[in-house]
């Protein structure tokens, strides 16, 4: 099964959708064959790969509310090794057409186990709240990453976020596990940001990423131009980045797989 990474935080403008997408791109680039999940009523990973949401007649909201299977609402291969399970805002009904439902935490997680095979890499990009949705993508998932930008409240809300982290892991998803945190929006020529990183990695006990993505024009441009940052500009800065965050991804996967095939040699 494809490994499932879902990207979270409550906190809005962090830069969820944009790490969603160009980590999927780069991870694209390298090979791997990747499912973009849209779980965002903004439905920002879907424009940002260049497909216009008004005129999507099936989306995540139909899995969500049974009227149609993931594997019939997927764009294939939007780029190549790119598909997407896309969003629009019909989404941001789903809470009210799920109140009372049973199982509704689980609504993902059965349609996504159906289909993850299919993929090296399963990417959620979840919407900014602990909602009923974030929980779905978190009792689908492998695995949290969490964007902080490097601002002064960075910190704010993470301690939520944990908890909720803690309460999927212990009452619906025992296998849960945070698969690191990555800085974004990091502006080099201040010294907040600095501050930022150090405040973070002093207070925080979660993995931290060696890669952190800079604040930069190109990577902000990309997303009106439906593009991913390697190919609206494949040389820049936030190019670069995101391909070593993807490296990071890649190697941590390997390294999962090595420590579980020592584990059954030792049996």
């Amino acid at each position: 099964m494809g490994r499932i990474i879902a990207i979270a935080n409550q906190k809005g403008g962090v830069g969820k959708s944009t790490t969603a997408i160009n980590l999927t791109a780069c991870l694209a680039e390298k090979g791997k064959n990747v499912l973009l999940v849209d779980a965002d009523p903004q439905g920002n990973a879907t424009s940002g790969l260049g497909i216009d949401k008004t005129k999507l007649k099936r989306t995540i909201y139909d899995v969500f509310i049974g009227n149609a299977a993931a594997r019939d609402c997927i764009i294939k291969e939007v780029f190549e090794n790119i598909s997407i399970l896309p969003s629009n805002p019909n989404l941001s009904g789903a809470e009210i057409d799920l109140i009372g439902l049973e199982n509704r935490e689980f609504i993902l997680k059965g349609e996504i186990d159906k289909i993850a095979d299919n993929y090296d890499f399963v990417i959620i990009d979840c919407p900014p709240a602990l909602s009923m949705l974030t929980v779905n993508a978190m009792t689908t998932a492998n695995t949290i990453l969490v964007p902080i930008q490097c601002e002064y409240y960075a910190l704010e809300g993470i301690t939520d976020l944990m908890h909720t982290v803690e309460l999927v892991k212990k009452r619906l998803n025992p296998k849960l596990k945070i698969e690191g945190v990555v800085f974004t929006m990091y502006d080099a020529r201040t010294n907040l940001s600095l501050e930022v990183v150090e405040n973070v990695k002093g207070n925080l006990k979660e993995s931290i990423y060696k890669t952190i993505i800079p604040r930069n024009v190109r990577l902000a441009e990309a997303p009106s131009f439906g593009l991913p940052i390697n190919m609206y500009d494949t040389k820049s800065v936030g190019a670069e980045t995101y391909r070593l965050l993807a490296d990071e991804v890649i190697n941590k996967d390997m390294d999962a797989i090595e420590i579980l095939e020592f584990k059954e040699r030792k049996k």
